[in-house]
């Protein structure tokens, strides 16, 4: 019987140390997706996890939390779908905020590309 799919954004998916976030800017992957610059590098495991990164230019508090729940929301419902074992950090540009659909699309995209540049890198170093 298959597992069931949880939609859960529990510990185990994020990135909480210093330690984790500079080895994923230090891996030197990044890809921009609209007002989302997304840092990724693999981690081993079998599920992504996620970083935010979301500094004073872009608003107000309210407004930086606004955009770091529809983020996270955004991952949540695209966890499964990601390529799986990155970790991702999104750093926020200033904008407007968009609509959720809008920020899946984005994620989904730029972890799309991360994963490609990954899969390039391993094949160009075993050549």
């Amino acid at each position: 019987m298959d597992q069931q799919r949880r939609y859960t954004f529990g510990r185990s998916r994020r990135l909480t140390h210093n330690r984790e976030f500079q080895a994923v800017y230090g891996a030197r992957c990044r890809k921009t997706a609209g007002p989302l610059v997304v840092h990724g590098r693999p981690n081993g495991l079998e599920h992504p996890r996620l970083g935010l990164s979301v500094g004073r230019r872009v608003g107000t508090a309210v407004q930086r939390n606004r955009l770091k729940r529809l983020i996270r929301e955004a991952f949540r419902h695209l966890q499964h779908d990601f390529p799986r074992g990155y970790d991702l950090i999104v750093v926020v540009r200033p904008h407007e905020a968009l609509n959720l659909a809008a920020y899946q699309h984005l994620l989904h995209k730029a972890a799309t590309q991360i994963h490609q540049e990954w899969t390039k890198r391993d094949t160009s170093t075993t050549r």
